[in-house]
């Protein structure tokens, strides 16, 4: 009997949460904190199975307590696997055992549920690629889930990080790589990084190192960004593009391309090819002189502020470099600024398992493209720890009172829209819907802008109208495609549509 394809994955992420309390912690004399890891098996049958990490041997992960010691001698194809940590890579282990991911592939099963990916930031998400290289379909926890695990594991995630150093020094995981950038470039040596932009890293960082020392260069050398042959340290791509005083030299694709388009109908051009870890804070200072600002009266002092909170303009810069596709050569992240809007494009489709719609929704799970990049722009606080700066891209427009931002896909670009002002959705809408909205209605749609969801007494409230006006609002912008009525009765509200 098959399981049948009605099933609600979230019941199981939760299962998977509530066995992964009960790991068992290992003994160790180093001091070292084991990882709290739950693993669920569902059936093709439908039964159910789980396993914590630790739960029959001391040290035994969740998914080989799962797969080998509870169902060794079972079939288990289609089974369906929900794991609150990413299965270990081939290479992880020593030899001959067998890493988790492989165990699942030769388990036969297709389809797997991952929680938070392995926080070492140079071996994480190879787990991830081996199951998907060999044709299983990998999802991941909801967002809100994944921060419960992260937060439940927090003293493991700390000591991975500080130890890191050591773990990736040797090499694991030697046969899966996320991306080309990971291998040295024979034509670039240590002269070609900035030594401001290394400097700057590990001030801002808090580094004990100087940037001179070998100990800072092997450092380096285990975040993946150089590699050692022999006596001497040679820059991978990844190490270049960070801290490259000219990347876009050897990497066209690197950088940034920025343009102004003013309303007189006259664009203004600047490019962004230095040191990547550089780049926001030039962006910054670029669009400060450019962008019009307005009087902040919220303090006894006045202070002039930019209207458009740099903020979520640096959140989203990062995102494009960090999580952009460098295998697509031909195409550079892109800032485009409008009198309505600001446009951030980056090259590549989103990341699988990560949809365009929880990207709309800002409900995409936490996962990196580049972990190495990633990992340094979170130790310089201009990323979030794990994730697509989701939390940054739907809290601050709400403050701001500015419409939410919007993700398109326009290959092979992923554009992520800032509106400027909060008329800028209006002038965004498509022609034939703004033309059908008399002015009342474009007032309430500027509101709804700025929201997630919304109840018609909300509406009411903020609007000044009456219920009956309320509704016809509502009904004729869930018409319009603008809405998605959530519901009936009492507990009604709507979703707005990130279009």
């Amino acid at each position: 009997m098959m399981v049948k394809k009605e099933f609600d994955p979230r019941k199981f992420m939760e299962k998977a949460i509530e066995v992964m309390r009960g790991s068992v912690h290992e003994s160790r004399n180093d001091g070292k904190t084991s990882p709290r890891v739950g693993a669920v098996l569902l059936k093709s049958d439908g039964s159910i199975e789980t396993a914590s990490r630790g739960e029959l041997r001391e040290g035994d992960h969740a998914e080989y307590t799962l797969l080998e010691r509870k169902n060794r001698d079972q079939k288990l194809d289609n089974s369906i696997l929900f794991a609150t940590l990413e299965p270990c890579a081939p290479g992880a282990r020593n030899h001959p055992k067998l890493s988790c991911a492989e165990r699942i592939v030769l388990a036969r099963i297709k389809e797997v549920w991952v929680g938070i990916e392995d926080p070492d930031p140079k071996v994480d998400r190879k787990g991830i690629k081996h199951l998907q290289d060999k044709g299983v379909t990998v999802h991941m926890f909801d967002r809100d889930l994944q921060e419960i695990i992260r937060k439940e594991n927090k003293e493991f995630i700390e000591q991975a990080m500080e130890r890191a150093d050591s773990v990736r020094e040797e090499s694991k995981s030697k046969d899966i790589k996320l991306s080309s950038l990971e291998n040295i470039l024979k034509t670039v040596s240590l002269d070609d990084f900035s030594e401001e932009a290394l400097k700057e890293y590990r001030s801002i960082a808090n580094i004990k190192e100087q940037v001179d020392s070998l100990s800072f260069k092997r450092r380096l050398v285990q975040q993946g960004l150089l590699k050692q042959e022999k006596k001497e340290f040679k820059p991978t791509g990844f190490g270049l593009l960070l801290f490259g005083k000219e990347p876009r030299t050897l990497m066209p694709q690197a950088g940034l391309l920025g343009t102004i388009n003013y309303p007189d109908g006259t664009d203004e051009t600047f490019d962004f090819d230095g040191p990547m870890v550089q780049i926001p804070k030039q962006v910054e200072q670029w669009l400060n002189e450019k962008l019009p600002s307005i009087i902040d009266r919220s303090h006894m002092q006045r202070n002039t502020r930019s209207a458009m909170p740099f903020e979520l303009i640096r959140e989203a810069v990062v995102n494009a470099l960090v999580h952009r596709d460098y295998e697509i050569k031909g195409a550079k992240c892109q800032l485009v600024v409008t009198p309505d809007t600001i446009n951030i494009k980056s090259p590549g489709e989103p990341l699988s398992p990560i949809t365009l719609e929880q990207l709309k929704n800002f409900k995409a799970p936490m996962l990196s493209r580049n972990p190495e990049l990633h990992y340094v722009f979170s130790q310089m606080d201009l990323a979030e720890e794990r994730g697509l700066g989701m939390k940054t891209l739907q809290s601050l427009p709400e403050r701001y009172n500015l419409p939410f931002p919007l993700y398109s896909f326009d290959n092979p670009y992923l554009t992520l829209t800032l509106y400027r002002s909060s008329g800028g959705a209006i002038k965004a809408l498509e022609p034939k819907v703004l033309l059908s909205l008399n002015e009342d209605e474009k007032v309430g749609w500027e509101f709804l802008t700025s929201k997630v969801t919304i109840t018609k007494k909300q509406y009411v409230e903020h609007m000044g109208f009456d219920d009956r006006k309320a509704q016809r609002h509502l009904k004729k912008f869930a018409d319009s495609g603008l809405l998605r009525k959530v519901g009936s009765g009492p507990s009604t509200f709507y979703e707005i549509v990130r279009q």
